[in-house]
């Protein structure tokens, strides 16, 4: 699966990349604003990709078409979903971080993030890739496949640094969906580390500050 995206270029010599992935309905202008808010510097060489998720039909929209990661089948506390789908869009992430590697990135100076279903992607995709990653940020989500983790986890990325981040009112995905990926994972002693804000389905400037740091703390 290849994969349209949206890329803001660095402003020194490209040394690192992020892999932002947007949530249901969205599309990868959605997160290309949060950019000049996280204040990174410059000579970190940071290259944004944001990728637009494929068009198709989704369950609980009443069958409607749009941009989506995956199929949603019910609106249940952990939410039933296609599980083909997410492992059909991890491979066109794959395809991503080997587009960056092939410029000459080395996969450990790339993070994957992600906002609720791309926060899907990016947990999901950054625990199975084939090479160390800098990191994953994982926002206001969860983690359907995590009973598949056990036996399809990497050894490369089994110390890879997590940031998990959550709105206590989230409506869209119960925050009990989330912390029980967080619990599940850290039982199974990735290095992760859990934010809690009170806010609904969104980010908050004290989450971007947090985000931001993050991001420079695994790309020293």
């Amino acid at each position: 699966m290849i994969l349209e995206t949206i890329e803001i270029p660095p402003k020194s010599p490209h040394t690192r990349s992020v892999i932002w992935m947007h949530g249901l309905g969205a599309n990868g202008h959605d997160f290309e604003g949060i950019v000049p808010e996280l204040h990174l510097p410059d000579d970190l060489g940071i290259h944004f990709v944001f990728p637009n998720a494929p068009i198709q039909r989704v369950t609980i929209n009443g069958g409607m078409k749009m941009r989506s990661w995956y199929d949603v089948l019910d609106l249940s506390m952990n939410q039933a979903v296609n599980m083909a789908d997410i492992y059909k869009s991890s491979r066109g992430i794959h395809l991503l971080i080997q587009k960056e590697m092939d410029k000459g990135i080395l996969s450990k100076n790339i993070l994957l993030a992600g906002f609720s279903q791309g926060g899907v992607l990016a947990l999901h995709t950054g625990l199975r890739f084939s090479h160390a990653l800098a990191g994953i940020l994982a926002l206001s989500t969860y983690l359907p496949t995590l009973q598949m983790l056990k036996t399809e986890q990497s050894a490369c990325n089994k110390n890879i640094p997590i940031m998990m981040a959550h709105g206590s009112f989230d409506p869209v995905i119960p925050i009990e969906s989330a912390k029980e990926a967080y619990e599940k994972l850290a039982e199974m002693n990735y290095p992760i580390e859990w934010n809690e804000y009170p806010m609904e389905h969104s980010l908050c400037m004290e989450e971007i500050l947090k985000i931001s740091t993050f991001i420079q703390s695994v790309f020293k």
